[in-house]
């Protein structure tokens, strides 16, 4: 569908722009802030756990790069619902998404426990306001101040990762590694339990999709930055946990950030530009890529109706101030209330998982709704194959949904099951009114 004046955002992202709004959401999520949460569960082992879940990250992509190749989601996987799944299913989806922000509280505390860690001082709850504060002024601004700052913040933490593990390779005790009673700790289970909270770690290239309507060319550039993405810093990933694990003994690290071993390892202005350029860095690029990136299937949504269409409304800059404010908060609000940053990680993947699950199913038909962008797609492939890839989603997807939920009390369960069931009865009900239109948010390629 075409956009009117009102509705139209600006399309100024290129490959690299999409390349480290991809990266920084990845490492971000997770090596800084969830590393030593997985130590505690399977210890040494923990390299292979983040080796699985970057396959059941791959395999949960699938969807997104084939679609992403077709054509111009503009409004992310909202787009992809409203198209492929079920049109009275986007309020729930946009519902979810929005609760699923809950993270963002996750990396402006983590930034700050980093920040505490090398100064040996401060309040951790100021600190975490400070920085979330910064990050939506950023985005108020507009798309192209998100990715003069997303690009320098990238750029630090990679070459902060590069220098931890160079450094650290070398002092790491490679005979100890399969030490028993330290590798897979708690056996098999604990092992895939590890993985699937890891792949809050591994994951978050597909949070790009969302950028599509601001994109120079999405349908070539979004499923290679998918790709590329998530297979670089696997390996990255997996060279950074040998040291987190290796150098140190788990009573150290378990549980713990990456700051005791990059002290261990680093001479003491790297440790320093480690905690700033790196630790930091990778948490506010996630932070900063999220508030971009979330609020755009929201305003999709808005203006298909689902939400008053006053809380749509672009600044000066064609950023959707209202949705930003509310993400804004919702952050503000979880730091204030003292959520465990285990908590919020895993209560994120729960509500994510339904999301995923329904996105997922989208790619059966995309050989039906849009037969000819389908065909024209670089990626297609035959109708048995998208069946299997299909299945080969779902399959990794439900399975990290069990394995989430495995082991989690039964009132995050119920309570998760409540806003699910009040999510779907408020799509049905609004889309009933007449108030939801009947287009979808895409172009063709």
């Amino acid at each position: 569908m075409s956009e009117n004046q009102d509705h139209q955002l600006n399309q100024v992202l290129g490959y690299w722009d999409l390349m480290s709004a991809a990266v920084g959401q990845i490492i971000g999520a997770g090596i800084m802030s969830l590393t030593g949460a997985a130590i505690a569960m399977t210890g040494k082992s923990v390299p292979i756990a983040f080796i699985i879940s970057a396959v059941l990250v791959v395999l949960r992509a699938i969807p997104y790069v084939f679609i992403n190749s077709t054509i111009r989601t503009n409004g992310g996987a909202y787009t992809i619902v409203q198209l492929l799944v079920n049109k009275k299913l986007g309020g729930f989806y946009t519902i979810i998404a929005i609760l699923g922000n809950l993270s963002l509280a996750m990396y402006a505390l983590s930034a700050a426990d980093y920040l505490m860690g090398l100064i040996g001082a401060g309040n951790r709850m100021v600190i975490a306001l400070i920085i979330l504060t910064l990050f939506y002024v950023v985005n108020v601004v507009g798309i192209d101040m998100f990715a003069k700052v997303q690009n320098l913040l990238v750029i630090l933490l990679v070459i902060a990762l590069i220098i931890f593990t160079v450094f650290g390779l070398g002092e790491v005790d490679w005979a100890g590694m399969t030490t028993e009673g330290e590798w897979m700790t708690d056996g098999i289970m604990g092992l895939l339990s590890a993985s699937s909270l890891l792949t809050f770690a591994t994951g978050g290239a597909t949070m790009i999709v969302s950028l599509a309507g601001e994109a120079k060319n999405p349908t070539k550039d979004i499923p290679s930055v998918i790709i590329v993405s998530t297979l670089f810093v696997a390996v990255l990933y997996a060279a950074v946990s040998c040291v987190a694990v290796g150098v140190l003994p788990l009573e150290q690290t378990a549980g713990q950030s990456l700051v005791n071993t990059a002290r261990a390892v680093l001479p003491y202005p790297l440790y320093v530009f480690f905690i700033l350029g790196g630790a930091e860095c990778a948490l506010a690029s996630t932070l900063n890529n999220q508030l971009a990136s979330s609020t755009k299937p929201i305003l999709r949504a808005t203006w298909d109706g689902w939400f008053p269409a006053s809380w749509g409304k672009l600044n000066s800059h064609k950023v959707p101030v209202v949705y930003l404010t509310v993400l804004y908060v919702i952050g503000l609000l979880t730091i204030l209330t003292g959520m465990d940053i285990d908590a919020i990680g895993s209560l994120v993947l729960l509500i994510g998982a339904v999301n995923e699950m329904i996105t997922c199913w989208g790619l059966m038909n995309l050989e039906k709704v849009i037969p000819e962008e389908w065909a024209n797609s670089k990626f297609h492939v035959s109708h048995g194959q998208l069946v299997l890839f299909t299945i080969l989603a779902e399959a990794a997807n439900v399975l990290n949904f069990w394995l989430n939920a495995r082991g989690k009390s039964a009132a995050l369960l119920i309570g998760n099951l409540i806003m699910a069931i009040a999510s779907l009865a408020y799509s049905y009900a609004r889309y009933n009114s007449g108030k939801v239109t009947g287009e979808v948010s895409y172009e063709k390629a």
